[in-house]
């Protein structure tokens, strides 16, 4: 499926939000998610079902100073 993640398309199998995070090599405890603008908890990730062409924002902290 085709979606947009954090303003960039992107070509990636993936069902759910979980299932993209994993696929794109997001890992931590401390991501933050949007789909299509909502807000997506992070144990409902598992159970959200992506649909061709949503918009996924993906946060992470930075680190240094």
């Amino acid at each position: 499926m085709i979606f947009i993640v954090n303003g960039e398309e992107q070509a990636v199998q993936a069902a759910t939000l979980a299932d993209l995070l994993h696929a794109l090599e997001y890992e931590g405890e401390w991501l933050a998610t949007a789909v299509n603008g909502e807000l997506i908890h992070r144990e409902d990730r598992p159970t959200y079902a992506l649909r061709h062409h949503d918009r996924i924002e993906i946060l992470s902290p930075m680190q240094g100073g």
